[in-house]
């Protein structure tokens, strides 16, 4: 009769166990299926984004550049075309270095970022950035 007893309880773990198995299962097939299950559909504000009409891409207005902020002057489009290709222009604008800091940046980037080789562009966008966001006191 306790052999009976016995069997009944290893059967009940055996089978909460494949039981449990199986829910743990079904919930993660599910959550592969629908990985947004359990997020909210949250949606996207205007505000969000700052939509730059194509005719307006490259606008100057009170001397600066609309789209990426920077100060309009020689260079400039240099700098955009290969400072904003991997960050934002916030990044550049935020930051005042001295001509050998801003080679010394690029050469960083060049070897730990995958920077391009800038060319002769590197010598007109380290010009602009010295001119027109110096070291600050």
């Amino acid at each position: 009769m306790e052999e009976n007893s016995n069997l009944r309880k290893q059967v009940k773990s055996v089978y909460s166990l494949l039981l449990t198995f199986l829910l743990v299962a079904s919930g993660l097939i599910y959550i592969m299926y629908n990985p947004d299950a359990f997020y909210e559909d949250k949606p996207i504000l205007e505000e969000e984004y700052v939509v730059v009409p194509e005719e307006d891409y490259d606008k100057i207005e009170n001397g600066i550049h609309v789209r990426t902020g920077f100060i309009d002057g020689e260079g400039l489009m240099e700098t955009v075309n290969n400072c904003t290709n991997c960050h934002s222009s916030k990044l550049v604008i935020q930051n005042r270095m001295s001509k050998e800091r801003w080679i010394a940046t690029i050469r960083w980037m060049q070897k730990t970022q995958n920077l391009w080789d800038l060319g002769k562009n590197e010598e007109i966008i380290v010009d602009y950035l010295v001119k027109n966001y110096p070291v600050g006191k």
